[in-house]
């Protein structure tokens, strides 16, 4: 296949990408202001700009980019960058794959759990309506952007991942090292529940989203068995043999990053459920939290 992904350098692209390139498919990867040619497809979508011919013939189109929504305190500015980031690059994307006249065959766009909000020990899946606060209001405008893709009859997939658990990155690798020298522990009351997948299985649920025409719409890329935070806390101490009782303060934290930010991404509870995949017998390599923890951080 060719596959063409937004965000092609980063966490989750990166590793899409070199999965791709391993069974000798080719990935063409959008550079933001740059030009067409090769394997590269120019776009830029603050300016309203993309390359929408070199979409012609494409078998895929994976959309993973967009502002980090945990890197800093979450001003009215930054909050403009981690929507706008994401809603006017979708729209630019989906226009032009419905523009072509040999249109890929599916569009694969990012979305999150947070599409849910904060809802406690309910029980979600993508038949569940959306929650409140700011990023479920993102995560559902983004997913509304892919409309004009819908409209024209492709087949459109926006996945809704949880936390992915890697060593070498996202929210593991910064959870490590107050972990290992046994200061770390659960947040706030620890109740609340993380929806989480290992890589592996994120990259697989991906490659499951582009060539499995069963797959449409919302589609939740989460492990079968969540856990609350506490059950979390618990579960990493133990892998790497340090002790968990202290619960991690929260007011450096909310000092640093806001309390909105800290709350939404630390303290919210989303207790979701895969319901799609596991419906279609998805091979979850790791749907259990301990074996997943111990094959990350002990694996080569």
């Amino acid at each position: 296949m060719d596959v063409a992904i937004t965000g092609a350098h980063g966490f989750l692209g990166s590793a899409l990408a070199a999965s791709l390139r391993a069974d000798g498919h080719r990935v063409l990867q959008f550079a933001r202001g740059g030009v067409s040619g090769g394997d590269q497809i120019g776009w830029d979508p603050d300016a309203g700009r993309i390359d929408a011919p070199a979409l012609e013939g494409v078998d895929a189109v994976v959309h993973l980019a967009g502002e980090g929504i945990g890197e800093r305190r979450w001003t009215v500015e930054q909050k403009r960058r981690i929507l706008e980031s994401r809603t006017k690059g979708t729209a630019l994307l989906a226009a032009a794959v419905a523009s072509r006249e040999r249109k890929p065959r599916v569009l694969v766009s990012a979305s999150a759990v947070g599409y849910y909000g904060d809802r406690g020990d309910e029980l979600l899946t993508e038949d569940s309506p959306p929650g409140e606060g700011f990023l479920a209001g993102v995560c559902k405008a983004w997913e509304a952007e892919t409309r004009p893709a819908i409209d024209a009859g492709v087949r459109t997939v926006n996945v809704r991942t949880g936390i992915v658990l890697a060593r070498n990155g996202g929210a593991l690798k910064k959870m490590l090292l107050p972990f290992r020298l046994g200061l770390g522990g659960r947040q706030g009351s620890g109740r609340q529940w993380m929806s989480w997948i290992a890589l592996d299985d994120e990259i697989t649920a991906l490659r499951a989203a582009i060539v499995d025409e069963r797959l449409r719409g919302p589609v939740d890329l989460t492990a079968p068995n969540p856990v609350t935070n506490a059950e979390f806390a618990r579960a990493l101490g133990d892998v790497v043999r340090r002790p968990t009782l202290l619960p991690t303060p929260m007011l450096p934290l909310k000092l640093r990053y806001g309390s909105e930010l800290v709350d939404s991404l630390l303290l919210a509870s989303q207790r979701v459920l895969p319901a799609r995949l596991v419906a279609l017998d998805f091979p979850f390599r790791y749907p259990v939290l301990v074996p997943a923890l111990e094959a990350i951080l002990r694996g080569p």
